[in-house]
């Protein structure tokens, strides 16, 4: 069975899905106001200066709470990876840098899953975010890019992922799509902040992370 929309395969038995093809706008930059097209940015911000986006007038998209939710991942799944890019570019350590290049990998692969479920392009990667500011979106006081600091940031960013979803769900009406979707995505923001817990214990004991580096 083909979506109706963008022809893509749906899985055996599934009745109910989304489809984002085509979900793309323009974006007006609050700060330099510089106009940008796509589904997603990091964090939904301007790729130019890090200034908030706004949907550029004119230029509206259908954007009913699923499909919010949606592009709210993305925009998570890419900071997150442009900041573990400059992590690993600013770390000191060879295996550290391999550390934060295999997350920045596996928030590409997050998106690859994304993309396939909601039927969307995979985002083109954006600049790589600076750690302070990476530490400011993530609600805490940036330090110096040691390691210690580097892993505090990511994970701090992944709590605040599932903080986000979960207040989505709350809001959201009881059994609507739009609850268990927000859920979903708490759950799997959940996974990646425990996953990056586990690899700073081993980092700091000094065993190989669970990513196949050490």
């Amino acid at each position: 069975m083909l979506c109706p929309k963008c022809r893509q395969p749906l899985d055996e038995g599934e009745e109910s899905y989304v489809c984002c093809a085509g979900a793309s706008l323009q974006w007006h930059c609050t700060q330099c106001a510089k106009v940008s097209e796509g589904f997603a940015f990091p964090y939904g911000r301007c790729p130019h200066c890090a200034g908030v986006l706004e949907p550029r007038a004119g230029h509206a998209l259908d954007d009913d709470a699923t499909l919010a939710g949606i592009r709210s991942a993305f925009e998570i799944e890419l900071g997150g990876e442009a900041f573990y890019r400059r992590a690993a570019a600013d770390a000191g350590e060879a295996a550290l840098r391999e550390l934060f290049a295999r997350f920045a990998a596996m928030e590409r692969e997050h998106m690859r899953t994304l993309a396939r479920r909601y039927h969307v392009a995979v985002p083109q990667r954006s600049s790589a975010i600076d750690a302070d500011l990476a530490a400011l979106l993530a609600g805490i006081e940036p330090r110096p890019a040691d390691a210690e600091n580097l892993f505090r940031v990511a994970i701090a960013l992944e709590r605040r992922a599932v903080a986000f979803f979960e207040r989505r769900a709350a809001a959201a009406p009881a059994a609507s799509p739009e609850r268990g979707l927000y859920r979903e995505l708490a759950a799997e923001e959940r996974e990646h902040a425990a996953l990056l817990a586990t690899e700073r214990a081993r980092w700091r004991a000094g065993r190989g992370g669970l990513l196949g580096v050490g």
